[in-house]
Order: structure tokens, then sequence, then C-alpha cells
């Protein structure tokens, strides 16, 4: 089935993103997204929007919304620093989902998530504005997750040994 969406005004936008916000918070990401997506389409460079758009991504990556989707939106985003910066919390939400997973190599997943996320926000520090610290108190999370989980580790190399005939 297929309707006509109908269009936000431009001087709804501001109400709107404190929505975006408020459905985040509901848990309801579903909600979040939607309006994000009403918003770029009257204002498709809109950064606000984009970023509770990318936000609101992560949070369904349990209800099987692909990273590849955030991701995509990181590419979006403005300034240098926002796409070091959401993209390790791409990375980082990766992560945790994967340790949800429980699944055989998924501790694995999660630890090279994590440390990809560490490094866009190192990243991210050497470019974020002054007085933000956002990025280091990303790392220093995630620094602390690898420390008290024994279980996240490199994922161990494959040794290949032929098998010699007789």
């Amino acid at each position: 089935m297929q309707f006509q969406l109908k269009p936000i005004s431009r001087d709804a936008i501001p109400e709107a993103l404190e929505k975006v916000e408020r459905y985040r918070l509901l848990n309801e990401p579903w909600q979040a997204e939607s309006i994000c997506e009403d918003i770029l389409r009257i204002d498709e460079e809109n950064q606000d929007a984009l970023r509770g758009l990318l936000l609101a991504l992560t949070d369904q990556f349990e209800a099987g919304v692909a990273a590849s989707r955030a991701k995509a939106v990181v590419g979006r985003l403005g300034s240098e620093y926002d796409r070091a910066y959401y993209a390790g919390i791409v990375h980082e939400r990766s992560g945790h989902w994967q340790l949800r997973q429980a699944t055989h190599g998924s501790d694995y997943s999660a630890f090279e998530c994590f440390q990809q996320a560490m490094k866009l926000y190192e990243q991210a520090e050497q470019l974020r504005p002054p007085g933000n610290d956002d990025s280091i108190l990303r790392w220093n999370t995630c620094a602390r997750l690898l420390m008290r989980n024994k279980a996240l580790k490199p994922r161990p190399e494959e040794i290949f040994e032929p098998v010699v005939g007789e």
C-alpha cells in the first residue's frame, strides 16, 4: 500500500527536533527516525536531523536495522569532527549489539567494533571544538569496557596447515 507523505512546514522544524529527542528517550526510535526523515525531506542538510536520524538508527540495531544505514548518514554530516565522532558511535553501538548476540565469534566482533570506535574517537579528539570532551568520554567508556570484560579480545589468527598426503 502506498501513501503520499505529507510535508511539514519549515517553521515546525525546531519543535520536530525536540520531539526526536523525546521519542528517543521514550524508547521509540522508529518514531524519531520518521520525524527526522520528515525534516530532511524539506531541509536535507539539517545537521541536527541527520545526527538525530543516525542515533535513532543505532537505537534500532537490535531490531534488525543495519549499521550500513547509519554509516550512510555519517557521510552526510557536515564537519570532519562529526563524521569521526558519530562513526565512532556507530561502531561502539555495533559492539554493544554484538555483545548481546552472544553467538560464536560475537566477542571477537564486539572487540573489533570497540577498537574501531576508539580509533575514530581519537580522530574526533584531534578535531574537537574547545571545551568539547565528548570523544574522550566515549573513548574512556570503551576502554573501561574492554578492561573489565576479559572475554573481549582480538580474534586469534587462523593458522593454515596444508594436509600432506601420505
